[in-house]
């Protein structure tokens, strides 16, 4: 799911090739895609966009008349850019297109894609009226990046989980998801399953630190892909990529030790850490392979590796 760096990423190109034009149409291949009923399409049809920001992981373009597009990618959600006027939506990925026009600059016109290579569409597009009605899709977490360390830790302890899970959390952290959290708590060298109510204020000063160095240095990065493309465009956004230290990483070299990165497998996800740097050598129970060996899971990395080297020929 696109996070902090790519939702800022795509904002930043969508403001400029846009900035100054017209909302032209907006057309709907899959008619699960809009889920709101008021205002309709074509009430914000012809509007100048105005502004441009994001909620969380959602993308908000502002028209003129007090009018949001709210744009959730979701997991598997995506946004193509196309200089050509009403471009066409791409069958089976499309989901919708938006065209813009601008009389005094070419580079306001063009087509907006949203495109979703999944099954379950689970991407949204919301049409809103007014800054209150927008205000609901707020769930109320802090912006990491536009706090002081001692908000930051004031949201740490708001309530007692995981980390993994109150990184992830929108009503304690706005923005962050599976892939950075996994990066952020490998650079603060901290457990995911550690609880956040007992770090202590060294760890908190870790957390923070890494927090914002991840989330800076991989805006950074994306931005510096996107201008590079012949479209000045992310068209690359990914939440695996060969750069990233843990995530998606199970099983390869832990950058910093070169231990073998692990995962704790759950439902869709994963969380990848490295036994080594984060959690001093302790495996972490995997739920369905621990289940299913009980006793017989490994406790260490040491055992681990014992067990592969013992193990004989399939």
């Amino acid at each position: 799911m696109p996070e902090i760096p790519d939702v800022v990423v795509y904002l930043e190109r969508i403001e400029a090739k846009t900035r100054g034009a017209t909302l032209e149409a907006m057309r709907f291949a899959s008619p699960f895609v809009l889920r709101s009923f008021d205002p309709k399409p074509a009430e914000l049809a012809g509007r100048r966009v105005v502004g441009y920001r994001r909620i969380g992981k959602r993308l908000v373009l502002g028209v003129e008349g007090d009018l949001f597009v709210v744009i959730h990618l979701m997991i598997a959600g995506r946004l193509r850019w196309s200089d050509a006027a009403r471009d066409k939506i791409p069958g089976k990925v499309g989901l919708a297109a938006f065209d813009f026009a601008s009389a005094s600059t070419p580079t306001g016109s063009g087509t907006l894609v949203l495109t979703e290579a999944s099954t379950k569409k689970r991407a949204s597009v919301h049409l809103v009226r007014g800054e209150a009605a927008l205000a609901d899709f707020d769930r109320g977490g802090v912006e990491p990046l536009a706090i002081d360390r001692a908000a930051f830790a004031a949201a740490l302890r708001r309530e007692n989980h995981t980390l993994k899970r109150t990184l992830t959390d929108p009503r304690l952290f706005s923005g962050i998801g599976n892939a950075y959290s996994d990066e952020i708590l490998h650079r603060a060298k901290l457990s995911p399953v550690a609880l956040s109510q007992k770090l202590d204020e060294a760890q908190i000063d870790r957390l923070y630190a890494a927090t914002r160095e991840t989330l800076v240095s991989w805006t950074d990065a994306l931005r510096a892909e996107a201008l590079a493309s012949k479209l000045q465009w992310p068209d690359k956004v990914t939440a695996f990529r060969e750069e990233m230290a843990v995530h998606g990483k199970y099983g390869k070299p832990c950058p910093v030790c070169g231990a073998p990165v692990q995962r704790i497998a759950y439902a869709e996800n994963e969380t990848n850490y490295c036994a080594t740097c984060q959690t001093g050598g302790k495996l972490l129970a995997d739920r369905s392979l621990s289940r299913l060996l009980k006793d017989d899971w490994p406790k260490t990395i040491e055992e681990l590796e014992e067990r592969k080297s013992t193990r004989g020929p399939a």
